[in-house]
């Protein structure tokens, strides 16, 4: 007799079924070939409570010692499988024959574990190989098991059958034609679902928002209707939320169970209760196949017949297409497809235009199911008033104080620096750091204070090693000087910093004290001590009373007493923070961007209106070109330019070496922090059509797409900076005509589609067009109307009119003598400052250097020309000084 494997796994009783489940779990872990009798038997013996545990003791076997003589024989079978595994034949042999123990000799309608034991010893095949590899089995005698079995296995109550109730997942019980070994897959039947498998593989959102552990939502609500108008609608009642990570989707979804949850929602709606479903959860474990399935239908069924309305909100909805989908199964969005198709199952999908793109657009049918609902970034406003409606929720959890001004900077700040990542994400996660950075200040060593110490510490231990090689006849005389009176300056900071910490700190601790007892006041009505009573009107004298005896003055003026006093110890340098302010904000994204906090908090405007005092401390002699630049983004700064275009298009054209680049570096740090903030393109190298493809990146279907472009990935990793577009008169005309539109609209679509902001960006263009024309035109001149006719017919030579149109050119004269006579001074100066940090020496220069110097040059080299004079004629001797 024969039987199928279905019918002979149907017939076990639930021990030795959910051992062969656990075999099967560990033969496709350990990436076997084959499911194995080994594997069964060592899954039979490791449970406490089950039949080898009872019976083996009367044989003098330790479990223990059997399980690893089985692990042993398991470690010796070949691994590498990347696909399903199987059944052995002698498994389904040992299966059939305990099946005929069981029925015939036992008198038992289901198969035990002990009667598997049994049916293992006496076939005398299979007792031959699990002996050779477990060899303490030679020790049980199957006819004694037998005699005893139920005298033995009397004290364990038998398991239930594990009766299949859900014909989901079908047992494939077909034998392979060729090698007569039972498919793995779907062999086993699935366990009964549990009653309970929404509150398994979900998250009830309605009940958490109940409980108050959702944080408030704003600035969403016209997402969160359009979300409710699909929810209602009799079919495709699914939304599918898209945008970029960190808009706020899932907030959306939040904000929709708080509105259930508050009742602020349409009837049909009022009672629903909106689950998150966990895929990865749902996966968990799932390596047979069918077993993901199963699970998923179970918990649709479970979702369609529940007596209270579900929706099912799924994050990363992506995810779904290929999850589960092992060969010869159905993913996640083809198990659910028809169920959103009918209307039957309510679902909120979440994904981000990348991934809806890739996977929801290449699958029309799927897509259709869905209505799209897209979710943009917020502006600033709004953002701040999301972050204003968390501020609280921070403060209870980190123990801190935030002020409104912290607020508003998390946002301006993240949303001008950190390009990466969109609002409100980015400024949550600056406030959340700030948050933890003032909690953490608030109770630890400060960052002045450990450094000097770890300096300290460094100091002592060169000493030592100085000293005693001193000892041995070394000669360290000017280092061990040196060294010692940095000793004794460390060890007077240290001294002064650490009292400095002790003042700070006892005076913040007072700080929070008093503004605690405030806070506590101004939560009690002043007239909370009167209990309601009517004051009768002749009580004049009382209420002077009340309000003297009102403590809120006494202790508003001690506040202030203490927050003077605090501002006296710290010095412009705060060592513990009373609360999360804008520098603490600043600090933040300074360590995140390694831009300057100062430069951060710097007055803009000041900045701007100051800009070209600024820009000619280091361009020399270009009064016209600087003014021209500065009063254009002056008037940007103003509101008075088109907002919709970048900040300034110049075209600055000139000889050589007259200051064009360096005005580049000099307005990234004016304007923008630093010079990191300069994105340079070498347009000497674009001087071919296609060329395009690597300012925006290559368009489909060609190597290099979606690897973005070199200017458009530079742009949209800092949209605020200066983008210098060097030599542009060598790039090709194409070239130049993919920034018509950057130059009109302040926009750029890269190879992938995606819109490139360039709004807050400064676009500067160099040439050399109309050199010879500056060379000898004065610089007093350059302003007049009629050499700017004269330049722009120059420059027509060279661009379009329609190119030159969007752009304003700033000429830069040639240097004379004076103006060379200044850079050269100055770069000496730059010479000496650096000779001195290298040797700690010093020299010394007089103007018969800077004639020299100046003599050397030629005029048309420009700023140029002079370092290639110092680094020939100086820089050499400079070195043999530096190196005798």
């Amino acid at each position: 007799m024969t039987l199928d494997l279905k019918t002979l796994v149907a017939r076990l009783e639930r021990e030795p079924r959910e051992a062969l489940e656990r075999a099967a779990q560990q033969c496709l872990r350990e990436t076997h070939f084959v499911v194995e009798i080994e594997h069964w038997l060592l899954t039979l013996a490791e449970p406490e409570g089950g039949d080898f545990a009872c019976v083996l003791p009367h044989f003098g076997v330790d479990r223990a010692a059997l399980s690893a003589e089985i692990r042993m024989a398991i470690a010796r079978f070949k691994r590498g499988n990347t696909g399903m595994p199987s059944f052995s034949p002698d498994l389904l042999v040992w299966l059939q024959d305990a099946l005929v123990q069981s029925t015939v000799v036992l008198q038992q309608p289901r198969v035990r574990a002990a009667t598997l034991l049994i049916a293992l010893l006496e076939n005398d095949a299979l007792r031959a190989r699990a002996v050779h590899g477990a060899p303490t089995l030679l020790r049980v005698a199957s006819a004694a098991l037998r005699a005893n079995f139920s005298v033995w296995l009397a004290p364990i109550e038998a398991s239930a059958p594990l009766a299949s109730t859900s014909p989901i997942a079908p047992l494939e019980a077909a034998m392979d034609d060729n090698a007569g070994v039972p498919a793995l897959t779907g062999a086993l039947e699935p366990a009964a679902p549990s009653p309970a498998l929404l509150d398994q593989y979900t998250l009830d959102l309605t009940a958490e928002a109940r409980a108050g552990r959702i944080d408030p939502i704003i600035g969403r609500n016209a997402e969160i209707r359009q979300t409710l108008d699909i929810l209602l609608r009799r079919r495709q009642n699914n939304p599918l939320l898209v945008g970029a990570p960190g808009v706020g989707k899932t907030a959306v979804v939040e904000g929709l169970a708080l509105r259930i949850a508050a009742g602020d929602v349409p009837p049909p709606l009022a009672e629903v209760s909106l689950r998150m479903l966990d895929l990865a959860l749902l996966q968990a474990g799932a390596g047979l196949k069918g077993e993901f399935e199963r699970r998923l239908r179970a918990v649709i069924d479970e979702a369609r017949h529940s007596p209270r309305p579900v929706v099912l909100f799924i994050d990363e909805a992506h995810t779904m297409i290929g999850a589960g989908g092992a060969e010869g199964g159905s993913d996640a969005a083809n198990l659910l497809k028809p169920a959103l198709a009918r209307g039957e199952l309510r679902t909120i999908a979440a994904t981000t235009w990348l991934e809806y793109k890739k996977y929801f657009e290449r699958d029309p049918a799927l897509a259709r199911r869905f209505q799209l609902v897209q979710i943009e970034a917020p502006d600033e406003p709004t953002a701040i008033a999301m972050l204003r409606a968390l501020a609280q929720k921070f403060e209870a959890h980190h123990n801190v104080t935030i002020l409104d001004a912290a607020i508003v900077d998390a946002v301006k700040l993240s949303h001008r620096y950190i390009s990466a990542r969109q609002l409100p994400d980015k400024a949550i996660a600056v406030l959340d750091t700030a948050c933890a950075r003032v909690a953490l200040a608030q109770h630890d060593t400060p960052p002045q204070l450990e450094a000097a110490r770890h300096r300290q510490r460094a100091l002592d231990d060169e000493l030592l090693r100085l000293r005693t090689e001193t000892v041995l006849g070394a000669n360290h005389t000017q280092r061990l000087a040196t060294l010692e009176a940095e000793h004794a300056h460390n060890a007077t900071l240290v001294e002064t910093l650490e009292m400095r910490w002790r003042d700070e700190a006892a005076t913040v601790r007072e700080i929070l004290a008093v503004r605690a007892r405030l806070a506590a006041l101004d939560a009690t009505p002043r007239d909370a001590s009167n209990d309601g009573a009517q004051e009768p009107p002749d009580s004049a004298d009382a209420n002077e009373n009340n309000e003297a005896a009102d403590p809120r003055e006494d202790l508003a003026a001690e506040l202030a007493r203490l927050e003077s006093g605090l501002e006296a110890i710290r010095d412009d340098d705060p060592m513990v923070p009373v609360c999360v302010d804008s520098k603490t904000i600043a600090s933040v994204i300074a360590s995140w961007t390694g831009i300057p906090v100062g430069k951060m908090l710097a007055d803009e405007a000041h900045a701007v209106r100051t800009l070209k005092g600024r820009l000619a401390q280091r361009i020399v002699g270009q009064d016209v070109a600087l003014n021209r630049i500065a009063m254009r983004i002056q008037a940007w700064r103003a509101g008075l330019a088109d907002p919709l275009r970048p900040v300034g298009v110049f075209l600055l054209v000139g000889p050589t070496g007259v200051g064009k680049t360096e005005t580049a570096y000099a307005l990234a740090d004016a304007l923008y922090g630093g010079e990191r903030n300069l994105i340079v393109i070498d347009l000497a190298a674009y001087q071919e059509a296609h060329a395009v493809s690597q300012l925006r990146g290559a368009p489909p279907g060609y190597v290099g797409y979606a690897s973005g472009g070199q200017l458009t990935e530079a742009v949209r990793r800092r949209p605020y900076s200066v983008v210098l577009l060097d030599e542009i008169e060598k790039a090709h005309v194409d070239v130049l005509e993919a920034f018509y539109n950057v130059f009109d609209k302040g926009v750029m679509e890269d190879g992938t589609g995606l819109v490139v902001d360039f709004r807050n960006t400064v676009i500067l263009a160099t040439s050399n067009v109309g050199a010879e024309l500056l060379l000898n035109t004065p610089a007093a001149t350059l302003a007049t109307d009629a050499f700017q006719r004269r330049l722009h017919e120059e420059l027509l030579h060279a661009f379009r009119p329609a190119f030159l149109a969007r752009m304003t050119a700033v000429p830069y004269a040639a240097l004379d003598d004076t103006v060379l006579r200044a850079i050269i001074e100055k770069k000496l100066e730059q010479l000496r400052m650096r000779y001195r940090d290298a040797t700690g020496k010093q020299f010394a220069f007089d103007s018969r250097i800077i004639d020299a110097v100046l003599a050397r040059c030629r005029a048309a080299g420009g700023a140029r020309e002079i370092d290639n004079v110092l680094m020939n004629e100086l820089v050499g001797t400079l070195a043999q000084w530096a190196l005798e």
